[in-house]
């Protein structure tokens, strides 16, 4: 029997050409914004559970798939709604969270064979996992300190640029973290991904501030762009943060990749890791910088 050897030449042309399509295909629905932003998010979190519930079973866990895909795409539904104008109020897109909590422990609790903790923990960790965090790029999407002091730069207070930011951010994290590496690269990250390196972190460290500067001076932020700045190391410590926490998943599961969806990238949630705590921490600082932002 013969074994079929991979070109590493071409399994990058695989990597960089998927990565290239997901790239375009998030920017445009970014651009777009509203019911198309969400319907693309709702794909990626659905794709990206099914996955995550995937890992979960090869650990001998039964969560509650179906309760809980539904009330992920609930929770997106709900959150987009509440910005629209004359949309649900914020009040009762709250509360979906927690009523989407009770209603998986009452299907587990209905079940023939009664859920384990492992069942409800992996059930209610996937909704905040992948519905609470990624409603977060629903509501940057929508930011408008502008609403809140008339006057102001549009760009420095558009939710649009600041959703691009977040991104450019986390993408210049990631090429960072790997430029790095494969140059410079000696010392291990973490035990959970042996292919990481502290180079490689210090490297995405750097372009993500590098980013984050640039991306402030653009939109017109005080300091000479230092909270961008700042933002950028957060970001670029919170994507990383996301990466290992997949790939502690992944350790557990005794499994290489989440999927095979994407060609040299592997699942959808191998892509997307990096971007689903990143959100909700750039959303409530921007929030608390705003004092900052606005002058």
């Amino acid at each position: 029997m013969t074994s079929k050897r991979s070109n590493p030449a071409s399994s990058f042309r695989k990597r960089v050409l998927s990565g290239l399509a997901v790239g375009g295909f998030g920017f445009v629905v970014v651009i777009l914004g509203g019911w198309w932003f969400t319907a693309a998010v709702g794909v990626l979190v659905h794709l990206g559970l099914m996955e995550f519930f995937r890992m979960a079973q090869f650990k001998g866990i039964r969560p509650a798939t179906k309760t809980t895909l539904v009330a992920c795409q609930l929770l997106l539904f709900s959150t987009q709604l509440a910005t629209v104008q004359g949309g649900l109020p914020r009040e009762l897109s709250s509360a979906i969270l927690p009523l989407s909590g009770a209603a998986i422990c009452a299907w587990l609790l209905l079940q023939p064979v009664t859920g384990s903790i492992a069942d409800v923990a992996a059930s209610i960790f996937g909704l905040f996992y992948l519905g609470f965090l990624p409603s977060h790029w629903l509501c940057l999407r929508t930011l408008n300190l502008e609403q809140l002091a008339p006057g102001t730069s549009s760009l420095c207070t558009s939710g649009l640029a600041i959703t691009l930011s977040a991104c450019l951010m986390v993408v210049s994290s990631d090429i960072g973290s790997w430029a790095f590496g494969q140059s410079w690269g000696q010392h291990p990250l973490s035990p959970i991904s042996p292919g990481k390196t502290i180079e490689g972190a210090l490297g995405g460290f750097l372009c993500a501030m590098a980013t984050g500067e640039a991306c402030a001076l653009v939109m017109g932020w005080p300091f000479l762009g230092l909270p961008g700045l700042a933002l950028g190391a957060l970001v670029a410590l919170i994507a990383m943060v996301g990466d290992l926490t997949e790939s502690m998943m992944k350790r557990d599961a005794g499994i290489k990749d989440s999927g095979d969806m994407l060609p040299g990238h592997g699942g959808i949630l191998d892509r997307i890791d990096s971007y689903l705590f990143t959100p909700a921490v750039v959303y409530y600082i921007i929030i608390l910088m705003k004092p900052l932002l606005i002058r």
